[in-house]
């Protein structure tokens, strides 16, 4: 078995002015490199201490970026990058603030963004780019299993804890924060959902 730790990558000035960032490759700001070296300290206390380290990113900056700070502070090796895992392409909304966005398309779970990324295809490719990253990290590790971090994306990150609780959760209104890290147990094919947001799932 082996432990996921899914990390939202720190603040950007995007994520300060409430815009959709997508694809569209925004950097940190310093608020969010403040965040990504909390997670780190946060996950050298949680992590098993025998198990080998794995920290990789999709290859956003602001994931990469995030992925390196957390590296250094678990003394881990250089993080890979993975397109798979970047966030959801938010076609012509990219740029937009929240507040636009809802008068544009409302909570857009009914209306179709154009050029955007459904949440099934956000989905099929975080679960096949996941299958992907955890068996490299075990051939990295072997016979060890690895404590796993990826860092990703809000949007993401969502889809795969759907995925993994059959739509119970995120609940409705809950927000993944910047930094915030989720936690996963995998046990082959098998993804469950242990804790996100500090919370405990039952």
């Amino acid at each position: 078995m082996t432990i996921l730790t899914l990390v939202r990558h720190g603040e950007t000035d995007w994520n300060l002015d409430g815009r959709i960032q997508g694809s569209t490759d925004i950097p940190l700001n310093d608020t969010g490199r403040r965040q990504a070296r909390a997670a780190g300290a946060a996950l050298r206390s949680t992590l098993d201490a025998d198990a080998p380290v794995v920290v990789v990113s999709s290859d956003l900056s602001r994931a990469a970026e995030t992925a390196d700070l957390i590296a250094a502070e678990l003394g881990a090796a250089t993080p890979a990058r993975y397109p798979g895992v970047r966030e959801k392409a938010y076609g012509e909304a990219e740029g937009m603030s929240v507040v636009d966005f809802r008068k544009r398309w409302g909570d857009g779970t009914t209306t179709v963004v154009p050029g955007a990324e459904t949440g099934d295809e956000v989905r099929d490719r975080a679960l096949e780019s996941l299958r992907e990253i955890i068996q490299h990290a075990r051939n990295a590790t072997a016979p060890a299993e690895p404590a796993l971090v990826v860092v990703s994306h809000g949007a993401l990150i969502r889809e795969v804890i759907r995925a993994a609780t059959d739509g119970d959760h995120p609940r409705p209104g809950d927000r993944l924060p910047n930094g915030s890290a989720h936690t996963f147990l995998i046990d082959g094919d098998r993804l469950r959902l242990v804790s996100y947001e500090g919370a405990a799932i039952s």
